[in-house]
């Protein structure tokens, strides 16, 4: 979208009787405008009812007035190219105006507006009009959208102010069309005045009134500051240099007699001056900065009432009052230099763009260092923090030493505080390193389930941590549980993932039935265990529930047939125990290996 483009605009001293000259209460005399937009020293009732006792026209209403118009200003405009047009109405934010926009040839035929804003000003803004605020404000209810003009449109325009105190007010024209055609963006024929319309002018300007034309005897200037007309003294050249605010008048003799009276109003409003502002540092993890907060710095002594400021991203954009950058200004890393505009409220054409200011980004640091480190058992000491410090940075810590990086023998939080020796970058670049104790892993046991010729097997730590587990050298994973393991010799490891070492345990998973009936029936009379095969000289021995050796089975053994001594032994819980010899030829038991079973009559 294209951003806001102020060419005209004039607000002179209001409330003077200079000012009130320019208000047309009614359609039929509206004010012409087309370079210099008239002065206006507020509105004070309406003359005919331009609306004919209509009770609605567009979004205005009929007002306590009984009109559709209550304190009413009249102006028309005729468009010379073709583009993006716009205005902003501005006047005092505790005041209350409404606009429509008609585009008709004549006051008899208006119709509907084009553009109609009738929205109450309790969010006490300062502007309303088409296109955009000019004070970069996204959320003004009270602005419409763009028009998009051709050559040779008339409109219409009329400025209502709803209530009965008014300060008056000034129209600003904006838009692209003020870029490609700044001269004639609207077409001044509409004016038959030899001096041309009123002109604003900026005090540090120099204004000269031409009224040049062929067949002259003479010209008499004369000046009228609020008492009446009256000769300037010497001046009777076809061109006038105009020093002060005033109703001026030519009075031109020709050779023809086809003698000559042209009036023109002039006035000078105040160009603005901007303060210094300071420059500033911010950190990227803002988000945002307001734009604003520079307005007191750069008013200085002036009043926000009466100047209009406006932040932009080249001066080029700022002299020209295009691409005011939004208040909230989103933060980017680096450096962004930020022009400033200030623009007389009276008349924006009078400004000054002799300040700018420096915003620098700073990015927070990201630590390459960890923030988590375990000191593990058996481990003196640990370092943490920064190991490859910068020199351009000072370094702090919470035990007041000042080096990027220390030695800590014991767990605990440290705090380390990272600042820039120039002392300009805003971000809070302190880290908390927490440092623990670790103990070496151990196993604590390894459950196995079903005990059959699929099993499962599930490794468990002594103590809660970080860890991944391994089965046969395989693959680490997060799961502490082994599925369809095959009966035999296995190795599991224990994996402390804060490197503190790891824990390898060798098991003899093995299968056996949960219960037997030796009945005599041919079916589960013997118990017995499977998986041993792999085994150097297995060795299974049988106990009762008070640790009675009942029975010791080998390889080859049939298995137990629920007897001691020859004496059938009564249904209960029976336990077990497996031995073999390992590779140097010692008789181990295999570990997690001491379930038990049920003998069932």
């Amino acid at each position: 979208m294209n951003r806001l483009i102020v060419l005209f605009g004039v607000f002179w001293c209001l409330g003077t009787t200079l000012a009130r000259t320019q208000v047309a209460p009614d359609c039929s005399n509206a004010v012409p405008i087309c370079n210099n937009t008239p002065v206006n020293g507020g509105t004070n009732g309406f003359g005919a009812d331009d609306f004919n006792g209509a009770g609605k026209s567009g979004c205005l209403e009929k007002t306590p007035s009984g009109s559709i118009e209550s304190n009413a200003a009249w102006y028309r405009f005729r468009t010379g190219a073709s583009g993006q047009l716009g205005f902003n109405i501005g006047f005092d934010s505790n005041e209350d105006w409404d606009f429509a926009l008609y585009k008709a040839s004549d006051c008899n035929s208006l119709g509907e507006p084009v553009r109609c804003n009738f929205f109450d000003n309790r969010d006490a803004s300062s502007f309303i009009g088409v296109g955009e605020d000019p004070q970069g404000a996204t959320d003004n209810v009270q602005y419409e959208e763009w028009l998009e003009v051709l050559p040779g449109e008339d409109y219409y325009l009329l400025v209502n102010n709803f209530s009965n105190i008014n300060s008056g007010f000034s129209i600003q024209f904006t838009g692209q069309i003020f870029v490609t055609n700044p001269y004639d963006a609207l077409d001044c024929a509409i004016i038959n005045n030899l001096l041309g319309p009123p002109i604003a002018a900026c005090d540090n300007e120099n204004v000269v009134l031409d009224a040049t034309i062929s067949d002259v005897v003479s010209y008499t200037w004369y000046k009228d500051v609020g008492s009446g007309y009256t000769v300037i003294p010497g001046e009777a050249s076809a061109t006038l240099n105009v020093l002060e605010a005033a109703f001026y008048r030519v009075e031109v003799i020709t050779q023809s007699q086809n003698n000559i009276i042209s009036d023109v109003q002039v006035g000078f409003s105040q160009a603005p001056s901007t303060s210094p502002v300071a420059d500033e540092h911010l950190c990227l993890d803002s988000g945002k900065y307001y734009l604003d907060q520079k307005d007191q710095q750069a008013l200085g002594g002036q009043s926000a009432s009466e100047v209009i400021l406006s932040y932009h991203n080249s001066l080029t954009e700022a002299e020209a009052g295009v691409n005011a950058l939004p208040l909230e200004y989103k933060l980017q890393p680096g450096e962004q230099r930020i022009y400033i505009r200030a623009s007389s409220v009276q008349n924006p054409r009078c400004y000054d763009v002799s300040e700018d200011f420096i915003i620098t980004v700073h990015e927070p640091l990201v630590p390459d260092f960890p923030l988590e480190v375990f000191l593990c058992e058996g481990e003196v000491n640990a370092v943490i923090g920064e190991m490859d410090p910068d020199p351009a940075y000072n370094y702090v810590w919470s035990t007041g030493e000042l080096t990027s990086n220390i030695t800590v023998v014991q767990g605990g939080e440290y705090t380390l505080t990272i600042t820039d020796k120039l002392g300009v970058s805003p971000c809070n670049n302190t880290f908390n390193i927490k440092v623990f104790a670790s103990k070496t892993p151990h196993i604590k046991e390894v459950v196995i389930e079903d005990l059959q010729d699929s099993n499962t097997i599930a490794i468990m730590p002594d103590r809660e941590g970080d860890f991944e587990y391994s089965l046969d050298e395989g693959a680490y994973q997060s799961d502490n549980k082994f599925y369809k393991v095959l009966p035999g010799v296995h190795n599991v490891t224990l994996n402390d993932l804060n490197g503190c070492g790891t824990a390898t345990e060798s098991i003899v998973v093995v299968g056996f039935p949960k219960f037997f009936t030796p009945n005599g029936d041919g079916l589960n009379d013997v118990w017995n265990i499977v998986g041993i095969s792999s085994l150097e000289e297995p060795l299974l021995t049988v106990y009762n529930r008070y640790g009675k050796l009942l029975a010791q089975l080998s390889q080859n053994s049939v298995g137990w047939d629920g007897t001691y001594n020859g004496v059938a032994l009564p249904s209960d819980d029976y336990w077990f125990k497996l031995s073999f010899k390992d590779q140097d030829g010692q008789r181990i038991v295999a570990k997690y290996i001491n379930n038990h079973f049920s003998l069932k009559r």
